[in-house]
This record gives C-alpha cells, sequence and structure tokens, in this order.
C-alpha cells in the first residue's frame, strides 16, 4: 500500500500534466470492479468535462471536473498511473515494464483520451484498485472520508487536537493509535517507526503513559519526516516509483526502519525489531525504553 507522501507526489505529477485537459474518450479493459460506473454517467458527467484540480485526502486521490464531478482513485497496492502524449511519458505506481512498454498492455485496467490525444493509463496487476466518478459534493460523504481522520500536514492541525484525539485511545499503543486512520490520515508503517523514534518513545507504550509534552514532539516528528519523506519522491523501494517514475529514496535517510542490527544513529545502540501492533517494528531499546509501572 502506498504511504501518504508517496500518494502526494503522484497528486503532484499529475497536477502539472493533466489540468486543463479535456476527456474525449474513456476505454474500460477486462475489470468492471477498476471502474465501476455506468457508461452513461460516464459520457455525462466524464467526456467534455475539463481537469479542474487534483486533490489528496489520505491515500486517495481526487480528480476534480468543471462538470461537478470528481475521478476518486485509489491505487491499492499494484496500481499505476502513466501518461502518455506525443511529448512525454510519466509514470507512478508500481514498478514493472509497463512504464516503458507500449499501452495498453495486460494490465491496464481503464484508458482516459484528452483533446490533445495524451492519453491516462489506469493499471493494476491484481485489480485492487479503483477509479470511481462521483459528484464532487458527495466525495465527502463517501464512508472511508466521513471516516478518516484529520491530515497531518495540514497548517490547521494543531498540537492540541492531536492530543485530544489520542487520548481517545488511551488504552491502546501508541503506534496502533497513530496507524490508526480515524485518528490520523495517512500515518503508515515507515512514518509511524521514524516518528515513534525522533520523539523516543517505544512503539507498545500505551498512550495513557505518554506524556502531552511527547505527543507535542511525536507530531512534529510525523510531519518532519513525511515532508522529507515527499522531498525524496517517497520511500517505498519496492512497490512504489515517484513523479518522475523514480523509485523513492527516503529510505536511504531512515534512521531506523528496516535497519535492524545496525547502529542507532543517535546513541550508537544496535537496533532491533520486534512486533507491535500486528506490524514488523523497528525500535533503539535504549533511546525508546518502555515505561516502567
Amino acid at each position: 500500500m502506498p504511504e501518504l507522501p508517496e500518494v502526494e507526489t503522484v497528486r503532484r505529477g499529475l497536477q502539472e500534466l493533466i489540468v486543463g485537459k479535456k476527456f474525449v474518450g474513456v476505454q474500460v479493459y477486462e475489470s468492471p470492479k477498476s471502474f465501476p460506473n455506468t457508461m452513461s454517467d460516464a459520457r455525462k458527467f466524464l467526456i467534455n468535462a475539463q481537469v479542474v484540480t487534483v486533490r489528496r485526502r489520505a491515500k486517495v486521490l481526487l480528480i476534480d471536473l468543471n462538470s461537478d464531478y470528481t475521478l476518486v482513485t485509489h491505487l491499492k497496492m499494484t496500481g499505476q498511473l502513466i501518461y502518455v502524449s506525443p511529448q512525454q511519458r510519466w509514470g507512478a505506481g508500481h514498478p514493472n515494464n509497463s512504464f516503458l512498454h507500449e499501452l495498453p498492455d495486460k494490465s491496464t485496467r481503464v484508458e482516459f483520451v484528452f483533446s490533445d490525444d495524451s492519453h491516462l493509463y489506469f493499471n493494476d496487476q491484481r485489480k485492487f484498485g479503483w477509479v470511481k466518478l462521483v459528484p464532487t459534493v458527495e466525495v465527502e460523504n463517501i464512508d472511508f472520508m466521513r471516516r478518516v481522520g484529520p491530515e497531518p500536514l495540514e497548517d490547521a492541525f494543531t498540537a492540541q487536537q492531536f492530543i485530544l484525539r489520542l487520548r481517545r485511545r488511551r488504552n491502546t499503543t501508541i503506534k496502533a493509535a497513530i496507524l490508526d486512520q480515524t485518528v490520523l490520515a495517512g500515518v503508515g508503517n515507515i512514518y509511524a517507526d521514524e516518528s515513534l523514534w525522533g520523539a523516543k518513545i517505544h512503539p507498545a507504550t500505551r498512550v495513557r503513559d505518554v506524556s502531552d509534552t511527547q505527543l507535542t514532539k511525536l507530531l512534529t516528528e510525523i510531519k518532519s519526516v513525511m515532508i522529507l519523506s515527499i522531498e525524496k519522491g517517497g520511500s517505498t523501494d519496492k512497490n512504489y516509483r515517484d513523479a518522475e517514475g523514480r523509485k523513492g529514496s527516503y529510505l536511504s535517510f531512515a534512521r531506523v526502519f528496516r535497519r535492524e542490527g545496525k547502529a542507532c544513529p543517535r546513541c550508537g545502540s544496535v537496533i532491533e525489531k520486534l512486533r507491535v501492533a500486528g506490524r514488523g517494528t523497528h525500535i533503539c531499546p535504549v533511546c525508546q525504553k518502555l515505561p516502567v509501572h
């Protein structure tokens, strides 16, 4: 699953490439689950509509149209978006040869055609991703959108709000709490480990045992690692590529994630891997100690 910074790099790439373009065609291949919309709706609200902007909410892409509809897009594990024009080729998503080969290919689920003869291909090997055409005013009422928590990178999201949301999970481990998408949007396993290391909090610590000062520091660390990851084009070196089709490089800057057996960059102790909240978890046993009761 792509993490928030990966999806944000895709959003930025699409924002540069497709805003202002007009849809003149759509072709659905093989899997109607990938584009669960009627062709009647596509003709009414997609064809001849222009792209107004490309937004992101958590890990979901939102392509707003001047028809007052939005293409709500989730790439899931193996989704790709590949833009092809006579002058340019751009790809983002799960890395395979589709970035280079002629399209459509066997993984293409939906092909969008613009009036300037450029194309946007939605590819998905495992068919878990989807593109849904939804009235823009209804996007916020989608079940996922109603449940997902605030964006950690929004200026309006404060430490006080973060603390209040986490206190509702007082008996939960801190890692499980920040991974909960209803508490906070877009924090995945990599950024949880990195930010908890930065704040010197053991991931298995119960929320009730984490002070407000520590939680404030934790939010600062979450924002910091996400901003750095966006600058580096994302983190998922195996399954994801950035907006230029290159692999994200954040993991080369990671302090603790996937560094078990190596020295902690802060104290020199050996980083360990354990399981917390059902996930592989990386810690420094010296910098991140469990509270003693």
